[in-house]
C-alpha cells in the first residue's frame, strides 16, 4: 500500500509517542508536528513522579526536537481554530478542557492544508469535513 501514502502530515503528538510502534508505510512521505505537540512533549516529563517513567518522556521529547522542525501555531491557525471550535460545538461535543489542545492540533492541520496523523480518531469526531484524519 506505499503507492496510497501521503507525500506530506501532520502528526498528532498521539502518533508522535507511538512513533517507534508504527510500521512507516502507515505514514506520509514527509512528517511534520505542530509546535503544540512539542509543548505536549515538553511537558510530559513533568507530568509523573516515576523516574523512569520520567526518563523515558524526557528522550521522547529530545528525539523528537531532533527529528522535527515544528509547524508554528500562527496567527492563520488562530483563525482556523474558530471554524474549528464551531464545528466541534455544532456536532455537540466539548470543545474546551482536555481536548483543547487536540483541537488546537487539529486547526494547525488545517491552516497547513495538511491531513491529520493520530492514533485517537474519537478525538477529532465533527471535523470531517474541515480536516481528513487518517488513525494509524
Amino acid at each position: 500500500m506505499a503507492e496510497d501514502r501521503r507525500h506530506r502530515g501532520l502528526l498528532d503528538t498521539s502518533v508522535v509517542i507511538d512513533l517507534e510502534k508504527l510500521d512507516p508505510a502507515q505514514l506520509p512521505r514527509e512528517v511534520t508536528v505542530s509546535a503544540l505537540t512539542m509543548a505536549e512533549l515538553s511537558a510530559a516529563p513533568h507530568a509523573t513522579a516515576d523516574p523512569g517513567e520520567r526518563a523515558r518522556r524526557q528522550d521522547r521529547l529530545q528525539r523528537a526536537e531532533t527529528a522535527f522542525d515544528p509547524l508554528p501555531f500562527d496567527s492563520d491557525a488562530a483563525r482556523a481554530y474558530g471554524r474549528v471550535f464551531a464545528a466541534v460545538m455544532t456536532g455537540g461535543r466539548k470543545a474546551r478542557g482536555a481536548r483543547a489542545v487536540d483541537l488546537l492540533i487539529a486547526a494547525a492541520a488545517l491552516a497547513a492544508d495538511l491531513p491529520l496523523y493520530t492514533r485517537n480518531g474519537d478525538d477529532f469526531l465533527a471535523l470531517e469535513e474541515l480536516v481528513e484524519v487518517i488513525v494509524v
